[in-house]
């Protein structure tokens, strides 16, 4: 695994782990680390294929047309994909509106799918998600 890919996919788990813990202090931090997670895991995937992008918009863009449409992933994970994004920018940019703990609950549950998913599409690489 290159070294960019291996720093995203460990970003992406030191993130997750975060989301969970946060998701007791703040529903705003947990859905934003959550977002991370998923961002950095699809990065880490896109990493391993030569593939670097330099805006989030670009990442879920990717998801959807190199992952989604070809039928990689399910389509209800690219929606998991985009939601975790509406959910970070309502976190971190929404003033007076914020994430509730059932949504980010939801974003953590969503994040580890696509960590799962991007761990079994390259599992060589990747190994299991339950290891340190």
């Amino acid at each position: 695994m290159s070294p960019a890919a291996e720093d995203l996919w460990q970003r992406a788990k030191d993130a997750l782990r975060v989301a969970k813990h946060d998701l007791a202090l703040s529903a705003d931090a947990a859905a934003s680390r959550a977002y991370y997670a998923a961002f950095y895991a699809a990065s880490a995937l896109f990493a391993i294929e030569g593939k670097i992008f330099s805006k989030h918009s670009a990442v879920e863009a990717a998801v959807h047309r190199d992952l989604v449409q070809p039928g990689v992933w399910t389509a209800e994970l690219g929606r998991g994909y985009s939601r975790l994004a509406q959910l970070r920018a309502r976190g971190d940019y929404g003033g007076s509106r914020h994430v509730s703990a059932e949504d980010a609950a939801e974003a953590i549950r969503i994040a580890d799918d696509i960590l799962r998913a991007v761990a079994a599409a390259h599992p060589e690489e990747f190994g299991s998600l339950d290891q340190p």
